[in-house]
This record gives C-alpha cells, structure tokens and sequence, in this order.
C-alpha cells in the first residue's frame, strides 16, 4: 500500500516517526543511561548522524505537499504547441519560438540500450535536435544515431567526463534550451511537454525529473532502486519549498543561459550533477523538481556496478563537506538551502555508521564492555530502538508498498564504500569514471572483500555467544543483536555467490554444437536494400537539423529535412 505525501495517514505516520526518533535520541543522552565509554561512544556517534539525518528528513518530507505547477505554468503548457493539430511540433514560450538540443550521453554502453534511447529521444513530442555525445568513439554508436536520425558529436579527449562532454557539445549546440539523458535512461514523450512550460519563470534554471528503474530482476537493482525510493518521491519534492532540489546528472533540463552564467557545467568533480546545481544556486537561479516518472533507466545490476556507483555518488558529497562547506558564511546561500545542502553532503556518513554499530555487541561479548548502564533492560532499550527504526521501516513501507529487504541489506554493508570514499577526499585522490548499469566478468568478491571479513568475524563471533549464553541459561541482547548483523552480512554473502556463479556461466565459453541436418536450399530474391543515410554530424549547418518529429521522421527515412 502507498500513500500520497499530503494524506493524513502519511503526514501522521510522519509526525509519529519524527516523535519516536527524539524519544530515542533523549533516552541516549540521558547521562544515567551510559554504560562502558567505549561502547557507548561509538552508539552516540553513529546514532548522532543516523538521528539528526533522520530529523532533517523528516522536516523535508513534510514540506513534499508544495506544488511548483502554478498558473504561469498551466498557462504555458496549454499554449507550448499552438500548431500541434496541423502536426507541426514548434513550441513556443510567451511569443517566442524554443530551440531545444536533447542530448543524450554515451560512454561505451550497450549498442541496444544506447539505440533504445536515441529512438526515444528522437521521438519525443515538441521540436527538438537530439545529439549523441560519444565519449566511447564508437563507430556502432555513430552508425545508429545516423540510422535513428540523430546528430552525433564524437570528442578527441574525455577530458572532464560527462560533464565535459555536455560543456564540449555545448560549444556546437546552440539551443536556448537543453535536456540530458543517460544513454540507459529512456525518455518518455511527453518529457520537453511536461518540463518546458516551467521556463516561463525566467528564473528558472532546470527542472529535474526522478530516476526510476525497469532492470529489478537482481537484488542488487531491487536494493539500489528501492535505496532512492524516499528520495525521489519526498526529499526532492520536499527541496522545492527550499528551492534547494537539485540536478542528479539525467532526465533533467536546463536553460542554456544559466549554465553559460556559470561557465558551464561544473567539471572538477565525479558528481557534477551536484555541484552544478549548488553554483547555480548560489547565483541566485532557481530549480524545480517533479515527480512525475518521465524516463526509466537501468538501475546497477551486479555488485561491481552499485558499489562503483556509490564510490562516485558518495565521493562528489564528501568534497562538498570537506572543500565547499555549505554552512560557511561565504557560499551565497539562503539559511535553508545550506541545510538542504549540508544534508546532501553529509548523508553518506550515515552509510559509515553500521560500520561503528556491528562492532559494539562484539565488544560486550568478548570484554564484557555495554553501551547502557545495566539498570537498563533489554526490554527498555528495544522499546526505544524500535521507537527509532521500526517506525522509519514503517514510514518506507508506507512509501514503497512493502518491506524490502535488499534495500536493509545494502545499507547496512555499503559502509566500506562510503568509508574509501571519505578516504580518497580526504586524500585528494581521482576516482575514475564508470558506466553504471555495465556489465562485467569480474568476480563479485574482489569488491566486497571487507564484507566477507566481517561475515567470518561476526559468524564466529555468534557462536561465542550463543555458547556463552547456554552457559549461563539466558539469551542476551549483545547475542540477538550480532547473529542479526551476521545474517544480513551472510544474505550478502549469498547473494555475491549467486552472481559469481552467473558471471563464471556467462564467461564460459560455448559448447560445440551438432553438425546441422543437411537441408535442401531453394533460390529466393534477394530483399532490396535501401540506400544508406547520410551521416547527421556536428560538421552540417545547424539550420539543417529537424525542427519536428515529422521532419525527424523524413532524416530516418532518408529524405533530409525542408
């Protein structure tokens, strides 16, 4: 069961959760509850992030009801296609005709899942160029979006990655307006209809769309697209009361003069979706999020892929915290956007703070050490726990339909991704850019070595204690609590074998087949083969390109555009 964000039910299991997270919080603190230092202070400082994360959350989510649909928009959109029922896709803002470039970035995916895209891109209601911007140099590639009847951009260097890519493609381009797609996210027609209309504030700057998934056959996807649920449904329509909601790389639009005002797109960092929408806040432009699903990509499917993902992902938030601080009094910022972006770049530290609880029962079990005073109970202790947790389960359940354990196991042992992450900022090392959704004959286990050393250590961990509490006839807390830890590790665990045996099948080369049957050849005409396209590229004027899907339609054909 779902709710929508501005029902009672929601708002009451909201304000419910927000309760229970201050109640634990205050039965942390209380200087009478602490138990062994050391224990207790590695709970503290996990619980510190995990609770003033959820806090800020919660206040965000229950500012989702804003509607950035406002009657300039209504107005906007019912005037964007004047001439739509002559079949002439012209849109047009107040008395001006728009120039929109569609691109559509590529670096070494799939052919298929880059001529999914480009076909959809192409297609898409309103008139528009759509340009590929290869960054892997394939002539596949190339020939495809000639096919599709794209305009195709290849670069001699990858300096800058994605972001230097769109600056590059930028400096041939010359819409008013752009949009960016992933080549793994297709978009919906009805995109440049539904986010267009919001330029008619001229101080917008882009409007952004959410990811969503369609590949949820592996439960790294099941847990990685579930992970961003809450995100994409609350957080970010939340930002908008804030005008903090901001550009996650794809499925969004830009006006072109806001990012030539910030001399384009933000290069010196792996997230640069992040980054741009900061300086373009603190230029003063404004940014709109909706929540309507209007491209469905490819979440990461094998551990190689998620945990690259979010290496790059948690990197770009920590250089935020640790070289951009959002709090400092020099980033021109409004009081709730420096919270709003505080959070974005503190919010993997949360993904760090497992790592400081899976070692706390640990401690009780082998050196006696508590993390509360020992007149507290068990019982107590879990009324407060669940007071905290139970209800965010609750509250994500109300949000995605169910209770998704994959997205409980991926966040509980991420955390040595987010830890190297840290690392190499504060280190100031590059980390490199990959293809998310790719695929890979690498075994799972060279990426989740740590993981598996935990899952041994805990495992032997929890046959200590349940040996010790036989011994002494009563389950403890510090027992039910680590042979928790160890089973989400060990379904990890699992879930790593099972995906290693499937890249060991997929890696294996074919059998021999039989000899074929002789069969009898009968003479046949051969099909006519239509001339070749001729190549859409970056060299031809750009008054050449199509201004409508129905001269787009003429390029694919063969017959160019009038």
């Amino acid at each position: 069961m779902r709710v929508s964000e501005t029902s009672a039910l929601f708002v009451l299991v909201s304000v419910l959760a927000t309760l229970g997270v201050v109640a634990y919080a205050l039965f942390l603190l209380d200087p009478s509850h602490r138990g062994d230092l050391l224990p207790y202070g590695l709970v503290i400082v996990a619980e510190s992030v995990l609770v003033v994360q959820a806090l800020l959350s919660m206040w965000t989510i229950l500012s989702s009801g804003y509607e950035p649909r406002d009657f300039p928009y209504h107005e906007a959109r019912r005037t964007l296609m004047p001439a739509a029922d002559l079949g002439d896709d012209t849109m047009r803002l107040g008395a001006d005709d728009l120039l929109v470039d569609v691109f559509v970035t590529v670096y070494g995916e799939d052919i298929d899942t880059v001529r999914r895209t480009v076909a959809a891109a192409v297609a898409m209601r309103g008139a528009h160029r759509t340009w590929v911007l290869d960054d892997g140099r394939s002539d596949a590639v190339r020939a495809a979006a000639e096919q599709l009847g794209a305009w195709y951009i290849r670069r001699l260097s990858p300096n800058g990655a994605k972001a230097g890519n769109i600056n590059h493609a930028l400096s041939v381009a010359k819409g008013e307006y752009f949009a960016v797609f992933d080549a793994d996210f297709v978009p919906d027609p009805e995109f440049l209809v539904e986010t267009v209309p919001f330029f008619i504030d001229g101080n917008v700057a882009f409007v952004q769309t959410p990811q969503a998934y369609g590949n949820l056959h592996t439960v790294i996807a099941r847990g990685a697209a579930f992970m961003q649920t809450v995100f994409y449904r609350f957080v970010q329509r939340g930002r908008n009361r804030f005008n903090a909601a901001f550009c996650v790389g794809t499925n969004v639009i830009f006006r072109r003069a806001a990012i030539d005002e910030i001399g384009g797109m933000h290069t010196d960092s792996k997230s640069e979706d992040v980054w741009t929408a900061l300086t373009l806040h603190e230029h003063g432009w404004r940014s709109v999020y909706i929540a309507d699903i209007l491209a469905v990509g490819e979440a990461p499917e094998t551990i190689e892929a998620y945990s690259k993902q979010q290496l790059r992902w948690a990197t770009g938030g920590f250089e935020i915290l640790l070289t951009h601080n959002p709090l400092s009094p020099r980033r021109r910022l409004t009081g709730d956007q420096r919270v709003q972006y505080f959070v974005t770049a503190t919010f993997y530290l949360t993904g760090i703070c497992p790592l400081l609880l899976l070692l706390v029962p640990p401690l009780e079990i082998y050196f006696d050490l508590r993390p509360m005073n020992l007149t507290i109970t068990p019982v107590t202790w879990l009324l407060y726990y669940a007071g905290f947790y139970v209800l965010q389960i609750v509250l994500a359940w109300f949000v995605v339909g169910s209770f998704r354990w994959e997205t409980l196991t991926l966040a509980t042992v991420s955390f040595p991704i987010y830890a190297k992450a840290l690392w190499n900022v504060v280190c100031g090392r590059d980390v490199g850019w990959h293809v998310t959704g790719s695929g890979s004959t690498r075994s799972p286990f060279e990426f989740i070595v740590p993981q598996v050393l935990f899952f041994v250590f805990l495992a032997l961990t929890s046959v200590v204690a349940i040996w010790r509490d036989v011994q002494n006839g009563t389950l403890t807390l510090a027992t039910a609590w680590n042979v928790t830890n160890t089973a989400i590790l060990g379904a990890f665990v699992a879930t790593a074998l099972r995906e290693g045996r499937a890249v060991r099948r997929a890696a294996a080369p074919p059998a021999a087949a039989a000899p074929p049957a002789p069969t009898t050849i009968v003479a046949r005409p051969l099909p006519r083969i239509p001339a070749p396209v001729p190549a859409l590229t970056a060299t031809r004027l750009i008054d050449d390109a199509p201004r409508s899907r129905a001269a787009a339609r003429a390029v694919a054909a063969g017959g160019g555009a009038r």
